[in-house]
């Protein structure tokens, strides 16, 4: 085609390249190679490798939300009221960019962390702690600078820089850096500006410390981002410390866990021990003292009310006393330790043994407690309508009680009903009135389970379509 618009007949054997030389054409090849093309293929043979590349990638948004949370936006025509502002992001890139590339560097090297991403600023503040106050000091850094505009709209942001320090870092004004740059106060759109935590550092930025050359150059003090990054590397600390005794309190295997939760319990368990002993008088005199001391309370007046009140004092006052014993070093060097039995060892068979039984068991207890639900939901529902009378007979006959009597005669017959139940002249009427309801309970029959047999997505969405189309053909043959 291109010899026929030279006017070069097929016979005359014009070669290809004169040709597009004269005409001024390239092949695609040749305008392939003009720019070059990098393809890079994901190796995901190594966890190090997928976590660098999820680092990379996770750097890339928190990238992108932080411009969106803390920079101006797209057509904000305020960035040129302010020296550099419209290079902010510019900036902010440049950073990312060289996050990622540290990155791959150390990873070449191989010395790279635990956790890839704590090497990449943007996606490390998101979870940091404080991290927040580090990315408004970065926004500070990267949009923020001399106030240049003469306009009208900028006349109140001149009259600002007048005000006194205090008002100028407050979140309800613009925030100034140690240099005097400006971050105007409509790009704080993040709710992070309003944090107790962001106020008070704030509160705190405009004190000038050393000499200030710019704003990342104070000699003999430190730069708004550098105090941030500080404040930012202390909570990581006490977190870091926080989650390594959290690391070490989780055990494996569920026997050691459950010996772990006895021994957390066991404080609970005594004190239970100790009431079934009151409540089965095997101490005469404890149980009468007791029963003294509760009556007295009850009966007292206006006494009862102060009794929840009261235990939150003793509380307290039992933290803070053994706070101060402790600091005084005299509880010992091993208080407050849980201290538990290490399991015998055992081989593969008998820990599948043991997994078997403990779902056989889990097992038990599910079909229990879905029979315990099934019989409720029969006597709420009527099923059985005897039983469902009878229980909504005992139900008004409590709430006409409790209409009538005071709360304390209740809560001293209900003392009086549980310290009473093992002595001889009431323990065969209990034991008569659980049989009664044991038997009771036993014949209320379970509401009725249907299960249907399975269908996968596909099939129940055929199902469904069909059956719209069957009700649409009824309609309209109706």
């Amino acid at each position: 085609m291109l010899c026929w618009m030279c006017g070069h007949p097929r016979k005359d054997r014009w070669r290809n390249e004169v040709v597009w030389e004269n005409v001024g054409v390239a092949s695609i090849e040749d305008k392939m190679r003009s720019e070059t093309w990098v393809l890079e293929f994901i190796d995901l043979g190594g966890e190090m490798r997928r976590d660098v590349w999820h680092a990379s990638i996770s750097e890339v948004v928190a990238l992108h939300k932080f411009m969106l949370e803390y920079g101006p936006e797209k057509d904000d025509y305020s960035v040129f009221w302010v020296y550099g502002a419209d290079k902010g992001k510019k900036r902010a890139k440049i950073d990312a960019v060289c996050s990622i590339s540290r990155l791959q560097s150390l990873q070449s090297i191989r010395k790279l962390l635990d956790d890839p991403i704590k090497l990449v600023q943007f996606s490390y503040l998101l979870c940091a702690p404080h991290g927040e106050i580090v990315s408004q000091t970065l926004a500070l850094n990267y949009w923020g600078g001399p106030l240049v505009s003469k306009s009208r709209e900028a006349k109140s942001i001149f009259s600002l820089k007048a005000n006194s320090p205090d008002e100028a870092s407050a979140v309800n004004n613009h925030v100034h850096d140690i240099d005097g740059s400006v971050y105007l106060r409509h790009w704080m759109r993040s709710r992070s500006w309003v944090s107790k935590s962001s106020i008070a550092f704030w509160k705190n930025a405009s004190l000038k410390q050393g000499l200030v050359i710019s704003k990342n150059l104070v000699v003999g003090g430190t730069s708004l981002t550098e105090r941030a990054a500080k404040i930012c590397r202390e909570k990581y600390k006490v977190v870091e410390k926080t989650q390594a005794t959290i690391d070490a309190a989780k055990l494996e295997g569920i026997p050691s866990n459950i010996d772990l939760l006895k021994e957390l319990l066991l404080p609970l368990t005594i004190m239970t021990r100790n009431f079934d002993k009151l409540r089965r008088w095997e101490d005469p005199f404890m149980t009468i003292s007791f029963l003294a001391l509760v009556y007295s309370i009850i009966f007292s007046r206006n006494l009862l009310a102060y009794v929840f009140p009261a235990t939150l004092v003793v509380a307290a006052a039992a933290m803070l006393s053994i706070r101060a014993l402790k600091e005084q070093g005299r509880l010992g060097r091993y208080f407050g330790k849980v201290t538990i039995r290490d399991q015998p060892p055992s081989n593969t068979i008998q820990k599948i043994i043991a997994l078997k039984q403990a779902m056989r068991d889990m097992e038990n207890y599910l079909q229990n407690l879905n029979v315990t639900l099934l019989k409720l939901r029969t006597i709420i529902l009527a099923g059985q309508p005897q039983i469902t009378n009878e229980v909504a007979l005992v139900l008004l006959s409590s709430a006409t009680v409790l209409l009538i009597f005071p709360f304390k005669y209740i809560l001293a017959f209900f003392i009086f009903d549980a310290f009473t139940r093992e002595l001889e002249f009431r323990r065969e009427m209990v034991l008569r009135f659980r049989k009664m309801l044991k038997e009771r309970w036993e014949t209320v029959p379970a509401a009725p389970v249907i299960v249907l047999p399975f269908e996968s997505v596909e099939k129940g969405l055929m199902n469904q379509s069909q059956e719209s189309y069957k009700l649409a053909s009824q309609k309209n043959l109706e």
